[in-house]
């Protein structure tokens, strides 16, 4: 059975992909949009849904994606209240949460992350990609012993070559 690759490995710019998506899913007024938004939020480019969607997906130590899965969030941004007023970026009471109608609840959202809890987040996925790396590498620890052994058979299947050819003619 083989194992499954590290999704840290998959790309060699994962790492820095989970580490912007970190960065802006932290830090933008709404804490949850659909992968189309968040692709052009995070790279100023359209049509690049489909790599973010992967990449939210195979990293659940960090996103959610919705149960239609049409949409992502930071999942530490999931764990406050709605209480994020997008327009006047403060804070409100939840007395003042439910004061609102419902057309206003929609400029409502998730507080927005501090630089450190970032900074938290990006330590974590370093640490994880790093962790990721020395398990692969740790699980190919037998090739430096195969090497020179596999080259001392050929070397002395090599030297025999005289010995053999002698024999067929």
């Amino acid at each position: 059975m083989e194992k499954s690759k590290s999704p840290y490995l998959k790309e060699n710019d994962r790492l820095s992909k989970v580490i912007a998506a970190i960065q802006v899913m932290g830090k933008y007024k709404y804490y949850q949009l659909n992968f189309e938004k968040w692709a052009y939020r995070i790279t100023g480019k359209k049509n690049q849904e489909k790599i973010w969607e992967k990449i939210f997906k195979e990293h659940p130590e960090f996103f959610r994606v919705s149960a239609k899965e049409k949409r992502a969030s930071l999942a530490w941004r999931r764990t406050y209240p709605k209480r994020y007023n997008v327009d006047t970026e403060q804070k409100i009471s939840h007395a003042e949460f439910k004061s609102l109608t419902d057309e206003q609840k929609k400029r409502i959202s998730r507080e927005i992350l501090t630089n450190e809890d970032i900074r938290t987040l990006i330590n974590t996925a370093i640490d994880l990609h790093a962790s990721a790396l020395k398990k692969s590498q740790d699980e190919r620890w037998w090739i430096h012993l195969a090497l020179p052994f596999a080259g001392a058979i050929l070397g002395a299947f090599i030297s025999q070559i005289p010995a053999i050819q002698s024999i067929f003619s």
